[in-house]
């Protein structure tokens, strides 16, 4: 905790800030440790204070031991309180999380005050040795829950079946909950990327495309496997075929010093040579950790991130072909500067299920 508070207060420094306020979950996590759900830390070059509730003063205590917790019941009041204390000036704010009310209770509150919009997930790409080991554990149980659900997948079963069931394997196995809404994808439904398990009944001859993950300790994974129910068609083969050579080779080119977009034109142009780039609409990758949805991105539009060691990314192309279903691959690797650690297990040949 105190590396990730030097590295705060060199931000601050860098922005000439005399104070920053957090009030985003995953970095109150981050740089407190403080897991509650209601929670603002004030940071200064000396102080690191911590407001809450009665709900929470003594998990408060336990968890953020390098804080002065403080006990709010009225926020404003308070918050003005301490910054009168600090005596600061120039005070940071998350302009990508505060809500244009929330910076205008802000001004009422402080109105003596200058605030500097900044933002600060930027701080949490890189990971730290005991951030990689809660997503390796993370990946761990989603790998383990993929294991057992293929032994339970049966054609008749419901989508949200199956994806109950995978959420109920990763909770017996320390899940806190799943990284979110599960997606279960079978048949034509394939050809949604995001589609959540519904109440269609998987069918023999059903691709499934199955996208999921764990939390552990606040830290995500993230999955995904495509399977067949039954023997493959030749299309199905193809289009599986196709998916996992530009997942292989998106793996391949994850390195520390690579830009995003180029990462993703390796995977996009086997897409696109196969003759069906205009069905992979999304980026190759995102990062992950607190959140299931993090910096870096491995995508076109991503022209300026450079991946670093021990950055923690997916990798999950695909393709979606309307009315008729699709295909994604998906790991989660720790990128190092000789290329990148695979964290996800799953065999990602084509399994027919029988």
């Amino acid at each position: 905790m105190e590396k990730r508070l030097i590295k705060l207060r060199k931000f601050m420094k860098e922005h000439q800030l005399d104070c920053m306020l957090i009030h985003k979950p995953e970095n109150r996590h981050y740089f407190s440790g403080f897991s509650g759900s209601a929670g603002i830390l004030l940071i200064s070059n000396n102080e690191n204070l911590l407001l809450t509730d009665f709900r929470y003063i003594e998990q408060a205590t336990m968890q953020a031991a390098q804080y002065e917790i403080v006990r709010y019941h009225t926020v404003g009041k308070t918050l003005t309180e301490m910054i009168n204390k600090l005596g600061v000036f120039q005070i940071g704010f998350e302009s990508d999380f505060v809500t244009y009310d929330g910076h205008q209770e802000l001004i009422n509150y402080l109105h003596s005050v200058n605030l500097i919009p900044v933002q600060l997930d930027a701080l949490r790409m890189v990971k730290d040795e005991s951030e990689i080991a809660l997503i390796k554990k993370a990946v761990k149980i989603a790998d383990d829950a993929f294991s057992r659900i293929m032994s339970f997948l049966k054609p008749g079963m419901t989508e949200q079946e199956v994806a109950l069931e995978l959420e109920y394997y990763m909770r017996q196995l320390g899940a806190e909950k799943p990284a979110f809404d599960t997606i279960m994808a079978s048949g034509k439904r394939g050809a949604l990327p995001h589609g959540r398990a519904s109440d269609k009944i998987i069918e023999l001859g059903d691709f499934v495309t199955m996208d999921f993950g764990a939390v552990y300790k606040g830290y995500h994974s993230d999955i995904t496997r495509t399977v067949c129910m039954g023997k493959a068609t030749a299309k199905q083969k193809e289009i599986y075929e196709v998916v996992l050579a530009a997942q292989l080779a998106g793996v391949q080119a994850v390195t520390a010093g690579k830009i995003g977009k180029d990462v993703d034109a390796v995977a996009r142009n086997i897409i696109i040579d196969a003759g069906f780039g205009e069905f992979f609409g999304h980026g190759l990758g995102h990062g992950l950790g607190l959140n299931i949805h993090e910096e870096p991105r491995l995508s076109p539009a991503n022209i300026h991130t450079v991946l670093l060691k021990n950055m923690v990314v997916t990798v999950e192309p695909g393709i979606y072909l309307p009315d008729w279903g699709g295909v994604r691959i998906e790991d989660t690797v720790l990128v190092s500067d000789e290329g990148c650690q695979i964290l996800t297990a799953s065999s990602k040949q084509l399994i027919e299920l029988y």
